[in-house]
């Protein structure tokens, strides 16, 4: 067996509310190792938007599932429905990070918009169809041979992206730092099974053989290409060679669709608890997705408040 694993961010970009980091990874026999998922799942899993009414789930990037005003419906049945395959039933907004993030209540508990919030889950997809589609692709896996072995994720609030920035520089440090680690946690759990790894690229750098060595130093980290389009990395023992690919438009490869899928999710869910803190205290506000310029809105709206709760811009405000 071989493991597939794929890693997306979502959050890159807004000024308010966390940069979500996620990894999924996936065993395959040997023979599907370079083989399209979508196509050995075919039976089960969709690239476009799927309802799940038929026991299908769509795995796709974020962007294509979920749009502004659209609703979080396709997100959140493809997730949890994978989620399902995994054991869990996630029934509550805190219980969901639990289980997909280390040391949930220590980093909620740090914002005031996080520390009391909780909300039944599903919030919009049927929980039946979830369960009828996370049934049906566990007996997928069965037949094919292929297994999701896990979802997790890292979620960076404000004071903590604000720290590290002032550590890395840059932006695209920052995130290839973080998502480098949570790789290296994952890949350190498996077996011997040789490993596949799709990451995006870092803020569109090309190359990344230094960062890869100083997170994997165990092994001589080869350079196989670097470029525009691709750079690609190998290392380790012959019966057990990990790749590494980075590139762009990354969501084809269907374990980097998914987490896109969980980092986008996530992301809303916290969106959702940091809404419902301000609008409780200042009347008439208008939602934020947080990107900069109605982020900048949001920050005029609620300074009156902010002042006198007396919580710092450093928890709010993402500097970059």
């Amino acid at each position: 067996m071989a493991m597939l694993i794929g890693t997306d961010e979502a959050g890159y970009g807004p000024n308010l509310g966390p940069l979500v980091i996620s990894v999924t990874a996936w065993s395959v026999p040997d023979e599907f190792v370079h083989s399209d998922l979508y196509a050995v799942l075919e039976r089960v899993v969709r690239r476009v938007p799927s309802r799940g009414v038929d026991g299908v789930v769509a795995i796709a990037d974020s962007k294509q599932l979920y749009k502004p005003g659209s609703g979080l419906q396709l997100l959140e049945h493809g997730v949890l429905t994978c989620l399902r395959t995994l054991g869990y039933r996630e029934t509550t907004w805190r219980h969901l990070w639990s289980c997909l993030t280390s040391d949930s209540d220590s980093f909620l508990a740090a914002c005031p918009w996080n520390a009391a919030f909780d909300a039944q889950l599903p919030c919009a997809a049927q929980a039946e169809e979830i369960d009828a589609a996370g049934q049906r692709l566990a007996a997928e896996f069965r037949a094919t041979g292929v297994a999701l072995r896990a979802m997790r994720s890292v979620a960076i609030f404000p004071d903590r992206w604000n720290a590290l920035l002032q550590v890395h520089g840059k932006k695209s440090d920052v995130l290839a730092a973080e998502t480098l680690s949570l790789l290296q946690t994952l890949v350190a759990a498996q077996d011997e099974a040789p490993v596949v790894i799709q990451c995006d690229k870092f803020g569109g750098r090309n190359r990344y053989a230094g960062l890869l060595q100083h997170v994997f130093p165990e092994h001589l980290v080869e350079v196989v290409q670097e470029g525009r389009e691709a750079s690609i990395y190998r290392w380790g023992p012959q019966h057990r060679r990990t790749e590494c690919r980075f590139a762009a438009r990354g969501e084809s490869f269907l374990p980097t669709a998914l987490a896109s899928m969980v980092s986008k999710y996530l992301r809303e869910l916290a969106m959702q608890a940091f809404n419902h803190f301000w609008r409780e205290r200042v009347p008439g506000l208008r939602a934020t997705a947080g990107y900069p310029t109605d982020a900048r809105r949001f920050q005029r709206d609620i300074a009156s408040a902010q002042q006198a709760l007396g919580i710092e811009d450093r928890f709010v405000w993402r500097v970059r």
